[in-house]
C-alpha cells in the first residue's frame, strides 16, 4: 500500500534525525523545505572567497595541483589573507579557463594555508557579490521582515543560484515571522510567477500562501484554477495553494480541502496534501476555520486504513480525547489490524489516560504485549522532549 510505504519513508527520516541529534520538528516555512542557505555556509567557512580562476596546474593528484583566484571581493575575510588581490589555491580546477563564470570559493585553514573546499560557479555578470553583501549585513538583524523583504526582491533574480537562496531563506523562516510581512507584499508579482510556467513547482506553496495575504478577488479564482488543474493535483505546493485559496475564501476554501480529506477515490498524496493544509489551517490560522470543523474534517480520514494513522497522531497533538470512542474503535474494523495503526491507537489512548475507555483499552494492551505498550511510553516521552513548544518552555526558565 503507498501511504504505509510513504509513511515508513517518513518515520524513517525521522529516526534518522533523532539518531543525529537533531529536532525532527524546525520552525520553518509549512510550505517550503528547510535547506543549508548561502549564509548558513558562509558562517561555517573560515575564509570565503569570490573572483576569477586562472592558471591552473594539475599535480600528480588533485591534491597537489594549484590554481590561482584573482579576488574579487572577500565575502568572509581572515587575518592570513592580509590584503592580497591574488591567491593560489591547492587545488586544480580545470574548469578555471572559463571565463564565462566567476567563482564563490568556501575555505578552511590547515596551518594557515587557505584550503578550499567547496567552489560554486556563478555568471560573470552575477548579482552575487551583491546580494551575498546585503545578505550578511542583515543576518543579525532581529526585524525579521526586514530580512525577508530583502531575500523577497530577489525570488525573481536571473542567476538561479541567487534565486533558490533566497527561496531557501523563506524555507527556513518560520510562518509567524513572514505573515505580516506578506500582507504588504505585490500581488501582480506574485500571481504572474504563479502563472509562469517557469516557475518551480517547489515554490507555488509558499507564493501561494504570499497570496493568500495580499491578493484579491481575482487571485483568489487564479488559486482555484490551480487547484482544479488536474496536472498540478498531488504535485509539489498543493498545500500552500490549499492554505492561500482557504485565507481568501474560508468558507469556499476549507469546503474544498475538506471535500479532498473525505473522497476515498483520491490517492494518498493529495489527500495528504489536504491534511497538510488543515494543520497549518490549525497551528497557525485558527481564525479562518472553527476547530470543531478541523477536527471533523480530519476524522474523515479515520475511515480509510491507509491514512488513519496520520489522523490520529493530529487529532492526539491537537488534544481531542472526546473521539476516543472511534479512534479505539478501529481496532475491530478489517483493515486497521497494521502495526503503524495499532502504534498509533496506542499512543492516542496513553496521551489521555482521564478517559476511561482509553485506560481500559491501555490496561489490556499492557498485559497482551507489556513491551509494545513501554517503547510507545518511551517514543511519547521523546516526542515531548523535541517539541518545539517543550524547548521553548525551557528556555524561558533559563
Amino acid at each position: 500500500m503507498v501511504g504505509t510505504l510513504l509513511r515508513r519513508l517518513l518515520s524513517l527520516g525521522s529516526v534518522i534525525l533523532i539518531a543525529l541529534g537533531l529536532p525532527a520538528a524546525l520552525p520553518a516555512c509549512p510550505f517550503c523545505k528547510p535547506q543549508l542557505t548561502l549564509t548558513n555556509q558562509i558562517n561555517q567557512a573560515s575564509l570565503v572567497l569570490y573572483g576569477t580562476l586562472a592558471n591552473a596546474t594539475p599535480g600528480a593528484d588533485f591534491r597537489e595541483g594549484t590554481t590561482d583566484l584573482q579576488i574579487d571581493a572577500v565575502v568572509k575575510n581572515h587575518d592570513t589573507l592580509k590584503g592580497k588581490k591574488v591567491v593560489t589555491l591547492s587545488r586544480y580546477m580545470p574548469f578555471a579557463s572559463n571565463k564565462k563564470y566567476k567563482f564563490l570559493i568556501f575555505c578552511d585553514l590547515l596551518k594557515e594555508k587557505i584550503d578550499p573546499y567547496s567552489c560554486l560557479p556563478v555568471p560573470a555578470d552575477s548579482d552575487m557579490p551583491k546580494y551575498l553583501k546585503g545578505a550578511l549585513e542583515l543576518k543579525d538583524v532581529k526585524d525579521v521582515g526586514a530580512r525577508l523583504k530583502f531575500f523577497f526582491d530577489y525570488l525573481d533574480n536571473a542567476d538561479l543560484e541567487i534565486s533558490n537562496d533566497a527561496y531557501h531563506e523563506f524555507g527556513n523562516t518560520d510562518y509567524r515571522d513572514y505573515r505580516d510581512l506578506a500582507q504588504k507584499l505585490p500581488a501582480d508579482k506574485i500571481s504572474k510567477w504563479l502563472r509562469d510556467s517557469k516557475t518551480p513547482g517547489s515554490r507555488f506553496g509558499l507564493y501561494a500562501s504570499m497570496l493568500g495575504h495580499c491578493g484579491t478577488e481575482e487571485d483568489a479564482k487564479l488559486l482555484r484554477s490551480l487547484l482544479d488543474d488536474p496536472q498540478r493535483r498531488g504535485s509539489s505546493g498543493m498545500d500552500g495553494i490549499l492554505a492561500g485559496y482557504t485565507m481568501l475564501k474560508p468558507k469556499e476554501g476549507w469546503t474544498h480541502v475538506r471535500g479532498l480529506l473525505k473522497d476515498t477515490k483520491r490517492d494518498f498524496l493529495i489527500r495528504h496534501t489536504a491534511l497538510r493544509a488543515a494543520r497549518f489551517l490549525w497551528e497557525f490560522r485558527p481564525d479562518l476555520v472553527e476547530k470543531t470543523e478541523l477536527v471533523a474534517g480530519v476524522c474523515e480520514l479515520l475511515d480509510d486504513p491507509n491514512l488513519a494513522d496520520l489522523a490520529i497522531d493530529d487529532l492526539r497533538k491537537w488534544g481531542r480525547p472526546e473521539i476516543a470512542s472511534r479512534v479505539l474503535g478501529l481496532c475491530s474494523k478489517p483493515g486497521y489490524d497494521i502495526p503503524i495503526v495499532r502504534r498509533s491507537i496506542l499512543r492516542y489512548a496513553l496521551t489521555f489516560p482521564q478517559s476511561t475507555s482509553a485506560a481500559e483499552f491501555v490496561a489490556d494492551r499492557r498485559k497482551k504485549d507489556p513491551q509494545m505498550v513501554a517503547d510507545v511510553e518511551e517514543l511519547l516521552k521523546l516526542e515531548q522532549t523535541l517539541s518545539p513548544s517543550n524547548k521553548d518552555a525551557s528556555a524561558e526558565k533559563k
